[in-house]
């Protein structure tokens, strides 16, 4: 099996942490335009997906096959196509599990026999803004944001009271950085809109517009 994968050397190193099959191959690919190129693929994998026309309109001569965008922000209902929606904001690829999302069944199908051959097992989760890890992490620094705000204590000391009261592998300023500010920024605000509780702290949105 032939797969196309938009990514950048970071992800593209995530996405090969567990191996692939040897029935697998894969054309790596840095653009959109690229896409035009790659027609006979049998699935597509859009890991630096923005939500735009340009974008969106190179995935229309693949949609007969599986569609994989990594989409944190927009559910597959605000997209307008059917993609299949998979996380991978920076470190949640290197796991043996997808977090993924998709409502046609039989694009559901597919998509776990091409996840198995980068051998990962799909977690299917509802087609919500933030998937369920990207929302519990961004909340978890945010609230460090808020603590930072309120000059309980420093970033490294925050980290490092995580990482040993609740045995995480990083701290939230540790993952911030792995992740990317303004990604955590992005989605607070776009799950604000939604729910309240969500509201980034003023810290956060400022050193992410410093990025």
């Amino acid at each position: 099996m032939r797969l196309v994968v938009l990514t950048n050397e970071q992800l593209k190193e995530e996405l090969l942490s567990n191996g692939i099959s040897d029935d697998c191959e894969i054309d790596w690919i840095s653009s959109p335009k690229e896409l035009l190129s790659h027609k006979d693929a049998d699935s597509v994998i859009d890991l630096l997906f923005e939500y735009n026309a340009y974008d969106v309109s190179h995935l229309n001569n693949h949609l007969t096959k599986p569609v994989f965008v990594n989409s944190m922000n927009k559910t597959i209902d605000e997209i307008g196509l059917p993609v299949i929606r998979i996380n991978a904001w920076p470190g949640f690829l290197k796991r043996n599990i997808a977090e993924v999302s998709g409502t046609d069944e039989a694009n559901k199908n597919k998509a776990e026999k091409i996840l198995s051959l980068l051998n990962r097992k799909p977690e299917w989760v509802p087609d919500v803004k933030g998937f369920i890890s990207p929302r519990i992490a961004s909340m978890i620094i945010n609230e460090a944001y808020f603590t930072l705000e309120e000059n309980v204590s420093t970033k490294e000391d925050i980290d490092i009271a995580m990482k040993l009261g609740t045995n995480y592998p990083y701290g939230p300023f540790e993952w911030s950085k792995k992740i990317g500010l303004k990604n955590i920024a992005d989605l607070l605000k776009e799950l604000f809109i939604i729910e309240k509780r969500y509201q980034p702290a003023a810290l956060l949105l400022k050193e992410a517009s410093e990025q």
